[in-house]
């Protein structure tokens, strides 16, 4: 049976859920959101540790707590949630193809779409280690997922590949357990997680941070002996005769996030190179008219709080999109990305739309220490900022008036050094 729905919001997570309730808020009354786990939530639920809320609520709250400000207003405004419901296919023309135990397959057309599925680790097979095939080697999400959901220890020495802000996390959360965690080894001269995650999960431990080192061997045949890490050069291959072992029986993989837009590419959304999540407008609306993308399956962040006001931005344009009549063709401005900035969120403005800012996000290419990062459009700065330091663990937004932009074609984001100025 068909069904029809104004806006159908695919993931119950922060995303889906501040999108939902903004949907709702706007005035949609026939709102729907899909889950495939058994509770909404989505990875909040595993996230039990402090520091999320600071921006949104200016107080610290656990994922789980933060999860929950949003689950009771989903309940608060009669949102269904139709939880262990797999969605199997998006079509352009808005059309979705789900299966649950409780409802067999279903097929929804909607009016709008909002993409809210979120991200997934990157695993030893996308890494290429040398080595044998042991147990012992998790990805540090379910690493987390273990031990603060199951219960179980995934072991006792530990070593951590990459310095994403899971990778940090379960650092000390490892510590906590009774783990020895022996060293985070980052490919790149630099970490790639949070500098509050580095200070209060690795150095208040006394934890190493090896930057420019990889894991080199994975040693162990039914379970992992040990680890080879060896130092890289500047084309990260391993240098000979910095070789060090590390005895362990657990090694964890913290080596970046990839959105999960395996239903964007079956709606033909066009993805993005560099974030790997779909190009949007400021509405955070696709290229396929009437399907939106919020939250880390449109690009990793490394806050929550932004990931809820973005999602709240595309459950409003949404239900915008599904109350109107006729569509308008929009005119843009191109946002590209300049010297040193990689993943500049949106792609695209428009010269008109309901809210007055726009926001734009994005993250440095590189460590640039005392510099300065600008929004130009020709000769003409729109804005600028001037930033002690810019690391790629750490995004940058900002919100610009939308009249800004008018009867610009195009705006480039960049970084400018002291030397270049």
């Amino acid at each position: 049976m068909n069904q029809e729905i104004d806006v159908l919001v695919i993931g119950a997570g922060p995303a889906g859920l501040a999108a939902a309730a903004a949907a709702r808020e706007a005035g949609c009354e026939n709102v729907l959101i899909l889950e495939r786990d058994d509770a909404p939530g989505g990875i909040l639920q595993q996230c039990i540790h402090p520091g999320f809320g600071l921006h949104r609520f200016k107080e610290e709250l656990t994922g789980p707590e933060y999860a929950q400000r949003f689950i009771d207003r989903v309940k608060e405004l009669n949102i269904p949630i139709q939880c262990r419901t797999m969605v199997l296919d998006v079509t352009e023309n808005r059309q979705v193809t789900a299966v649950s135990p409780e409802h067999g397959v279903e097929v929804f057309s909607a009016k709008a779409i909002v993409l809210a599925m979120g991200c997934r680790e990157r695993t030893r097979g996308a890494l290429m280690i040398p080595g044998t095939r042991p147990a012992g080697v998790y990805s540090a999400g379910t690493a987390q997922r273990l031990v603060n959901m199951e219960g179980l220890m995934p072991g006792k020495r530990v070593v951590i590949l990459g310095s994403g802000d899971i990778g940090l996390i379960m650092a000390r959360r490892m510590t906590f357990e009774g783990a020895k965690v022996l060293a985070c080894v980052e490919l790149m001269p630099y970490s790639s997680g949070l500098k509050r995650n580095i200070a209060q999960c690795l150095n208040d431990f006394d934890i190493p941070l090896l930057l420019s080192h990889t894991v080199t061997e994975i040693r162990g045949k039914e379970r992992v002996e040990g680890v080879t890490v060896a130092q890289v050069d500047e084309k990260r291959r391993p240098i000979p005769g910095t070789e060090q072992y590390f005895e362990c029986d657990t090694l964890l993989l913290s080596v970046g996030l990839i959105p999960e837009n395996e239903l964007s590419l079956k709606a033909n959304i066009p993805l993005s190179p560099v974030t790997s999540g779909p190009t949007v407008d400021d509405s955070m609306q696709t290229e396929i008219p009437g399907i939106f993308s919020c939250g880390n399956v449109l690009h990793v962040h490394d806050l929550v709080d932004y990931v809820s006001l973005e999602s709240e931005t595309a459950g409003r344009e949404a239900a915008r999109f599904a109350a109107q009549t006729t569509q308008e063709t929009p005119t843009y401005t191109v946002v590209k990305d300049g010297f040193g900035v990689r993943g500049c969120v949106p792609q695209r403005i428009r010269s008109k739309g309901a809210e007055d800012k726009v926001a734009i996000s994005f993250r440095p290419a590189d460590v640039y220490r005392k510099a300065t990062w600008q929004i130009r459009a020709g000769e003409n700065i729109l804005l600028k900022r001037r930033a002690m330091i810019l690391t790629p663990g750490e995004s940058q937004r900002v919100e610009l008036p939308r009249e800004q932009f008018v009867g610009v074609d195009e705006v480039t984001v960049e970084v400018v050094l002291e030397e270049q100025k």
